[in-house]
């Protein structure tokens, strides 16, 4: 009446079939980004700095950007004071200053290499867009 050794048998094939990305990946290390800070702006620089400190923005930037967004839009502020006492404009402009490269294709840019490494998919850029990074090839 019953097949529950048929039934087993599928199971234990089904689990195997499904595990195989599994053990196929297992201790293969997922590759890292490359950040490169090497900007136009950035090189300008005299002092390299940030906004905040290093730890803070890589713990904290979305927070960050959040609390100007409902400063800047919600609330018409438009100045950020960070822990030194330094004035900032609340723009995403700020960030995209020295974060930006014009030489570099969209997908190696430090925000979107990073944010695709961690599989995160911000709504950043259903507002914003990245500078066009080879604007002359459109004109053609």
């Amino acid at each position: 009446m019953f097949k529950g050794g048929k039934i087993i048998a599928g199971l234990i094939i089904g689990v195997a079939l499904l595990s195989i990305p599994f053990f196929y990946n297992l201790g293969k290390p997922n590759k890292a980004p490359v950040i490169n800070l090497d900007t136009p702006a950035i090189r300008q620089l005299e002092v390299k700095e940030c906004i905040e400190s290093t730890e803070f923005m890589k713990a904290n930037h979305m927070k960050l950007l959040y609390q100007w967004r409902e400063e800047g839009v919600r609330d018409g502020k438009t100045e950020y004071i960070n822990s030194k006492g330094k004035a900032y404009r609340l723009s995403f402009q700020t960030c995209l200053n020295c974060h930006y490269n014009p030489g570099v294709k969209t997908s190696d840019q430090f925000c979107v290499s990073c944010h695709n490494y961690a599989a995160v998919k911000p709504n950043c850029w259903e507002c914003h867009l990245l500078p066009d990074p080879h604007p002359d090839e459109k004109k053609q």
